[in-house]
């Protein structure tokens, strides 16, 4: 039943794209088949965890949907490369409703056309609780061969963000503790942690400038750049004061405001390091804010130096999502 209603639900995608007219097999088969372009291939998979990564008390099933892919997709993006298929594997209670099933896969296949993102395939079973895995396969753009990794950050660098932090999360704490905003701010903040827009175009214009160290920030600010630190065997120094933190979170959480945009995570905005003239080229090709919040400096491997605007130790209470802790 269940096989049968994603079946119906991906047959609605677009039959237009690139990444369409490169399917041979899609689903209904034991794999999906492809042709491939020669490019470097990129694949990335994330799960999502009832009461542990959401709850339905949170979320819909559409914007579940939604978010699960998401995931997946800015892990293409931190890598700057052109995400093109996606498998979902399901388990779910046997209690489920089609329409929750339906709606779950109507908020990937809207967030897939946008990227022209094709769902080809995955897996059901049941589960007591709803288990939903993403794996997106994709690959560099055009005839470019570079991407992004963790692990080319170099001394001198200047550290850097897209876009602005904090919403997600405070957006997760509005929904978790039934806080009351204005209508606007509520939608902005409920957008935020629900629809987050992975930047796709932005990780390929940070491989088309030169840039060679990036990283999504899912975990939170602190936390993933520390993926960065030890993957590069470096350390940084960051400006609390200079954290975009975005306008709603700054407006409406005081103090706390700079928590969330510090360790909030969910946001997926990028995170990258480069030289000073190459974050000017990249500020100089996009309208999205790119804010320079600290350096790289080789110092002891892993360590963050946080300053607040008085140049004094800034101490922060938690650095980001823990995998392996409570929710």
């Amino acid at each position: 039943m269940i096989e049968q209603l994603v079946k119906v639900a991906c047959e609605a995608q677009a039959k237009e794209t690139i990444a369409a007219r490169q399917l041979v097999i899609g689903i209904g088969d034991d794999t999906a088949v492809w042709c491939n372009d020669a490019r470097v291939e990129l694949a990335a998979v994330d799960s999502f965890i009832q009461n542990v990564h959401f709850t339905l008390a949170e979320t819909s099933w559409k914007d579940l949907g939604w978010k699960a892919l998401a995931a997946s997709l800015s892990d293409i993006a931190a890598m700057g490369g052109v995400p093109k298929y996606a498998l979902v594997s399901l388990a779910l209670p046997g209690d489920t409703e089609a329409k929750d099933v339906t709606d779950l896969y109507q908020g990937m296949i809207e967030l897939g056309q946008q990227f022209d993102v094709i769902i080809v395939g995955g897996d059901t079973s049941s589960s007591p609780l709803i288990n939903i895995s993403t794996t997106v396969l994709g690959s560099t753009k055009g005839q470019n061969l570079h991407i992004l990794t963790r692990s080319a950050a170099e001394p001198g660098d200047k550290i850097a963000v897209t876009g602005y932090l904090g919403a997600a999360a405070a957006g997760l704490k509005m929904l978790g503790k039934h806080l009351i905003f204005d209508p606007e701010t509520s939608a902005c903040l409920r957008k935020a942690f629900l629809h987050p827009k992975p930047r796709i175009a932005k990780g390929q214009l940070l491989v088309e400038q030169g840039v060679k160290t990036a990283i999504d920030i899912s975990d939170g600010l602190i936390s993933d750049l520390s993926h960065i630190l030890k993957a590069s065997q470096l350390s940084a120094r960051i400006e609390v004061g200079r954290v975009p933190i975005h306008p709603a979170v700054k407006a409406n959480f005081g103090d706390e405001a700079t928590e969330l945009a510090l360790s909030g995570g969910e946001d997926y905005e990028l995170l990258f390091t480069a030289s000073s003239q190459i974050v000017d080229r990249v500020n100089t090709k996009t309208s999205l804010p790119i804010t320079v919040i600290g350096d790289i400096i080789a110092d002891k491997i892993g360590e963050i130096t946080l300053i607040d605007k008085d140049q004094k130790p800034y101490i922060l209470k938690k650095t980001g999502w823990n995998h392996f802790g409570p929710r």
